[in-house]
C-alpha cells in the first residue's frame, strides 16, 4: 500500500528546503527523506536536483 501525500503540488517552505538540505548532507536516503518531509520521493528527488543537491542511493537487499 502505497502512503498518501495529502500535500500534493503543495510549494517547499524555506523551512523544509533546509530540511532537505541539512538531511542530504548527512547522507540520509532518498526514502528516509521523502518521509521526514512527509513528501514523495518524486519531488524530493526533483526539489534536490533544482538545488543541485545529491541524494545517497538506497541500497537494494
Amino acid at each position: 500500500m502505497k502512503d498518501k501525500f495529502e500535500r500534493h503540488k503543495q510549494p517547499w517552505t524555506p523551512a523544509e528546503i533546509d530540511k532537505l538540505h541539512t538531511l542530504a548532507k548527512k547522507g540520509m536516503p532518498l526514502k528516509s527523506i521523502a518521509k521526514a518531509l512527509t513528501r514523495s520521493e518524486e519531488s524530493v528527488k526533483t526539489r534536490a536536483k533544482a538545488d543541485g543537491l545529491s541524494i545517497a542511493k538506497l541500497h537494494r537487499e
